[in-house]
């Protein structure tokens, strides 16, 4: 059985079939990144094709075939910024109105969600990336720094923002719109 690291190596060297492992074995954990990130499926597909192409084209450039993953991760953050970027500028700027249910819903959980859906959703890419690797990968501040490519104390700055600006979204999501009543 061949090791990850001999893997590499014949992808680095343009075989084909190591490099169909690699992806094979990247392709979920990356696609999750990117739906946490850009919060639509479609664009989390393409973002993570964009970065399986960019991976294999730039595959032969890397050095250090131990730092592998962080490599992946950066690529992957780039593409979801270009699909970030792509999506801004091709979106509708449509709201669909949610109607609230006659009955409340006896289901804390799923309201709690939604609501930190919404906040997630109020966030820049760049506070959206940092909370998902730092927070829902578990990646050390370093570890995040090297995946976005920033310095990690232009990381440990960022994550304070987006926890910041999370919770100036969560707030904000909880005040009543202008004219509404409340019970």
């Amino acid at each position: 059985m061949n090791s990850r690291h001999e893997l590499i190596e014949r992808a680095r060297c343009g075989d084909r079939d190591a490099f169909t492992v690699l992806a094979a074995a990247a392709i979920d954990r990356l696609y999750s990144i990117a739906r946490l990130i850009l919060r639509d499926a479609d664009r989390a597909e393409d973002a993570v094709q964009e970065t399986l192409v960019r991976c294999w084209r730039d595959l032969p450039t890397l050095r250090d075939p131990a730092r592998f993953d962080g490599w992946l991760h950066r690529l992957l953050i780039h593409a979801v910024n270009d699909e970030f970027r792509s999506q801004r500028r091709h979106s509708a700027k449509v709201r669909v109105l949610h109607v609230e249910p006659a009955q409340a819903d006896a289901s804390g959980a799923i309201a709690l969600r939604e609501e930190l859906q919404r906040a997630f959703e109020r966030l820049t890419v760049e506070h959206r990336s940092v909370l998902v690797l730092r927070l829902y990968l578990g990646l050390s501040i370093e570890e995040t720094a090297a995946a976005i490519g920033i310095p990690a104390g232009t990381a440990k700055s960022r994550l304070y923002y987006a926890t910041e600006a999370m919770r100036l979204a969560l707030e904000a999501n909880a005040r009543p719109a202008v004219g509404e009543v409340s019970a």
